[in-house]
């Protein structure tokens, strides 16, 4: 039940957007919101309306226990996975979304991420133990948010702010300390909060108690936001990127990389610009992927960019160009061309490094024609001397620049059979 009385209750309505109005979301809330309980949209998605972006997840706060949201929701029709029961939190599964249910409640003790809590029916306490005032608005059936922190005000001023005083809410998960630059390298302007960056800097040696994971999936949230190149600068002035990262911070080669993928109107993408700020050689790239524990396919993403791109400039030949696309692949040669760009110190604009990185727009590399078998007819065994042959064909097929003359061909088989057939 809608509390109208509520002095917490402002002008501000989500009530028209197209989400808000989805049938799904209004039937789990006509579950919830009755007979005594009051069940309300809390946090990001609310936050997201508000600026005009999409909600994405859209997560819920009731008053009504787990048990009795678990009895409502399956009455409804829709599936139930009890994700977080022990902090009061089931998952409602309507039309294969997701919506996370919370009852409402209050830290009795916090340590990191794991917290006794006890539920409650007390809204203004359950925002105010949340992290940042923007993220603790929340939205009634009716679509009316509700403000208990200033985070409207705030949200209006795009400014990020803790929720109280910095350093508890810190203290309570030092994971905050990344999500506070997250935050406002997506949705801040200006200088970050003061108090909030003083709190993270004295709290920085926190970080080293989170899990890998966890500091991988905010770092790279970060990188694709849309002031990340700023707030990274804030973020090493201070001392705690150098402690995210383990290595040196290159902040002119990132803010290069951003305006490189600004002026290609090319998406923000969290490894090449992880790789822009942290990648030198090879090694950097596979200290990273320990420190942050990142996936096969990212490290091996950071790897490739890694190994060699000095030798490419803006004069490289289209014959060196292709050989590189050939044996690295189209992501592999734009993102390794894209670092060399960015590392070069030319302008964004440039068109002959322009000109350089759209080569698979253009080209396409073609498949080795020759194969084992035809140099199995030339005399070559099979083992390691077949192997030898057909890399050696195949380096002078790429020095042809691709010939697609089959007697071009023929004659790099037969010498590649003649040098590796034993007599």
């Amino acid at each position: 039940m809608t509390s109208h009385a509520n002095p917490f209750r402002t002008e501000r309505s989500v009530a028209g957007q197209d989400w808000w109005r989805s049938r799904t979301l209004k039937a789990i809330l006509a579950a919830l919101d009755r007979d005594g309980e009051e069940a309300r949209v809390v946090g990001g998605a609310i936050r997201n309306a508000l600026f005009g972006l999409p909600p994405g997840d859209i997560d819920i706060a009731t008053t009504a226990t787990p048990d009795v949201v678990t009895e409502r929701i399956v009455a409804a029709g829709f599936k139930v996975a009890k994700t977080g029961i022990e902090h009061g939190t089931v998952t409602a599964v309507a039309n294969g979304r997701p919506f996370e249910i919370t009852t409402l409640r209050t830290d009795v003790e916090t340590f990191g991420r794991k917290a006794t809590v006890r539920f409650g029916r007390d809204w203004r306490a359950d925002a105010e133990r949340r992290d940042f005032t923007m993220n603790a608005l929340s939205a009634d059936r009716d679509g009316q948010v509700h403000d208990y922190t200033g985070g409207l005000a705030d949200l209006d001023a795009r400014l990020v702010r803790f929720i109280g005083e910095p350093a508890q809410r810190i203290a309570e998960d030092y994971l905050r300390i990344l999500r506070f630059f997250r935050f406002h390298a997506a949705y801040g302007e200006g200088e970050p909060d003061r108090a909030g960056i003083a709190a993270c800097i004295a709290a920085r040696h926190g970080l080293s108690q989170l899990s890998r994971e966890r500091v991988r999936m905010e770092l790279l949230k970060l990188l694709v936001a849309r002031r990340a190149a700023a707030v990274v600068r804030v973020m090493t002035d201070g001392g705690i990127m150098q402690d995210v990262l383990g290595g040196v911070a290159y902040i002119a080669h990132l803010d290069a990389m951003v305006a490189i993928e600004h002026a290609l109107m090319r998406e923000a993408d969290a490894m090449r610009r992880l790789a822009a700020l942290s990648v030198w050689i090879v090694e950097d790239a596979e200290r990273l992927s320990l420190r942050l524990r990142l996936s096969g396919a990212e490290t091996k993403t950071l790897v490739v960019m890694a190994d060699g791109w000095w030798r490419i400039t803006r004069a490289q030949s289209e014959t060196d160009a292709r050989a590189l696309l050939y044996a690295t692949g189209p992501d592999g040669y734009c993102n390794r061309t894209l670092l060399a760009w960015a590392r070069a110190g030319d302008a964004a604009d440039d068109a002959a490094w322009s000109h350089l990185v759209r080569l698979p727009e253009r080209w396409t590399a073609p498949v080795f024609p020759l194969k084992g078998a035809d140099l199995i007819a030339r005399g070559v065994v099979k083992g390691r001397a077949l192997g030898k042959a057909l890399r050696h064909a195949e380096a002078a097929w790429i020095a042809s620049d691709f010939s697609d003359d089959r007697d071009v061909i023929a004659r790099m088989a037969d010498d590649a059979a003649h040098l590796h057939t034993r007599r």
